[in-house]
């Protein structure tokens, strides 16, 4: 009888720890959110008042020379509350009675930070290897149908008009593309040109995939390999937002092929049930998108109180403390009915 409720606990365990991982990691990337507005507000002279990992009922909180520092008992976020945030203060320190480019500075910061661990976790994937994946042609597979007009040595810098700046690229780009037929721009003899390859293809759950024909080159691994490898394959990485958005105004993609929490949170457990090697590359992307759409000129989001702080800076002159709280607050609104939408998209699709 022990050992059956012995084991029957540890059946559970092993199919339940790999979501724990996900929740873990997914309120970490919010906390380092978090800690880069307040390191920056620090820095700027702003009194926070209050940090916490964690929504609800406090489980430990600690008060420091000015900051409470809280653990709450919902994981799934955190705040830095900074005096004079969304309201008027007297507080020579308050966010409100700092110029705007202080403002501006601390708004930013927690995106920054997302992009600055997002850099590192790349780092992390790519240290162990001995040589990097480029994005110039090599040779060919058997019976390769591009080689009618890529070459060896050929130095791929477009697909389709995205410009490629590393082998992920490479691979994005070759995702759900139309037809067969591909226009690449390739640097030759240290010469642009234009080529129109043809690759077999395949769908497979509504996306059309190009069959890469054709081996890449690969660079020593230097220090400076290293460090140029890690800055394009982070740079890959936040491009994805952009692309993403544009991809689904322009129908490439649709409603279904978009995650929100619980769908994301499902992704890095899958990830972590495979280990270290397919659950870092799964973290850098989060974290970098994570960074990236913060920084997006959407009412609501760091981006668009960083827009505001722009415009009031270029007209020297506040934006009325009224209508920016009814454009952020409407923005909050549109953004939490889409996470809603998305979020039971992703619940519906566990059965």
């Amino acid at each position: 009888m022990t050992a059956s409720i012995f084991t029957a606990i540890g059946g559970f365990f092993s199919n339940v720890w790999p979501y724990l991982v996900a929740v873990f990691l997914f309120l970490f990337m919010i906390v380092i959110h978090e800690f880069g507005h307040f390191i920056a507000a620090k820095a700027m002279g702003v009194r926070v008042n209050e940090f916490s990992v964690g929504f609800g009922p406090t489980i430990f909180k600690k008060q420091g020379k000015e900051t409470l520092y809280a653990l709450r008992l919902i994981p799934f976020g955190g705040y830095c509350a900074m005096e004079g945030e969304d309201e008027e203060s007297g507080d020579s320190r308050a966010f409100c009675n700092k110029p705007a480019w202080r403002r501006f500075i601390i708004i930013i910061a927690g995106a920054f930070f997302n992009l600055v661990f997002g850099f590192i976790i790349v780092m992390l994937m790519l240290a162990p290897a001995d040589r990097f994946i480029t994005t110039t042609v090599s040779s060919f597979h058997e019976n390769s149908l591009s080689q009618e007009v890529l070459e060896p040595g050929d130095e791929i810098i477009s697909i389709n008009g995205r410009r490629v700046y590393s082998a992920y690229d490479l691979s994005y780009c070759l995702s759900n593309v139309e037809g067969d037929t591909l226009e690449f721009v390739v640097k030759r003899g240290g010469q642009k040109i234009e080529v129109k390859p043809r690759f077999k293809t395949e769908t497979i759950e509504g996306i059309n995939y190009v069959a890469i024909d054709f081996y890449v080159e690969a660079e020593e691994k230097t220090f400076g390999t290293f460090i140029s490898q890690s800055f394009t394959r982070t740079f890959s990485y936040a491009r994805i937002v952009w692309f993403s958005l544009i991809d689904l105004i322009t129908g490439k993609y649709g409603i279904s092929a978009v995650s929100g929490p619980v769908g994301v949170t499902a992704v890095i457990g899958t990830a972590a049930k495979l280990g270290l090697t397919e659950l870092l590359p799964i973290i850098a992307l989060i974290t970098v998108n994570l960074g990236v759409f913060n920084l997006l000129p959407v009412p609501a989001l760091d981006g668009g109180r960083a827009f505001f702080l722009i415009i009031e800076m270029i007209i020297r002159k506040p934006i009325p403390k009224k209508f920016e709280a009814i454009v952020h607050t409407a923005g909050l609104v549109i953004l939490l009915g889409f996470i809603a939408v998305i979020t039971l998209k992703d619940i519906i699709g566990f059965f």
